[in-house]
């Protein structure tokens, strides 16, 4: 049977990449690799962190509507490839996208059987303490960023899953159980399982 897409969003400072992180040392489950014109960083490697690009390669996939999603910042593109994905799920292997609710709802359009999971703070207050402790925010970025998570809170209901960051361990164990729940969900998968146990 084909993988699963799970595609995580949250506000910055929620623990989407811990959470993710150490979901994906405990499961089969992959991170999704994302492609990017920028220039590698110390100790990152091709296909594993990024796909690193040229610009006119980044474009020539662009045009050919080869991007799940892609955006720009700071003069740099990133975007998901098409291809991997669609590659990794059809070898049957699941995979984490962790990204913003722009991009999610992106992706929803491509891969309306997604299943999209939304990481909260305990509370805004919470929230607010884990950005100050970062230690590296103006206060004028404190609060843009807690505006954006206001902004991406109201994007809840689109979510199909949401699971509260107050215990990492808990926040974790949250996504398994989702992740298990997913492969035992009937849904629209019943004529694919019939099949596969007619021809095993």
């Amino acid at each position: 049977m084909e993988g699963l897409l799970f595609v995580v969003s949250g506000p910055s400072g929620a623990g989407k990449g811990t959470i993710c992180g150490e979901v994906v040392r405990r499961t089969e489950v992959e991170l999704s690799v994302s492609a990017t014109t920028r220039s590698p960083r110390k100790g990152e490697v091709h296909g594993k962190d990024y796909f690193f690009m040229t610009e006119e390669e980044f474009l020539e996939i662009v045009r050919k509507d080869g991007f799940v999603e892609y955006v720009e910042n700071f003069g740099k593109h990133y975007g998901t490839p098409e291809a991997f994905v669609r590659e990794k799920l059809k070898s049957g292997r699941d995979l984490i996208l962790e990204i913003d609710v722009q991009g999610a709802a992106k992706i929803r359009r491509k891969f309306p059987q997604c299943v999209q999971i939304f990481i909260l703070p305990p509370s805004l207050e919470e929230l607010k303490r884990r950005i100050l402790n970062r230690g590296t925010e103006s206060p004028e970025s404190v609060a843009l960023r807690l505006k954006q998570a206001m902004d991406e809170v109201e994007c809840l209901e689109t979510y199909d899953y949401f699971i509260v960051n107050d215990q990492v361990e808990q926040a974790v164990e949250a996504m398994i159980s989702i992740i298990s729940a997913q492969h035992n969900k009937v849904g629209n998968r019943a004529e694919e399982i019939i099949r596969t146990f007619k021809e095993a």
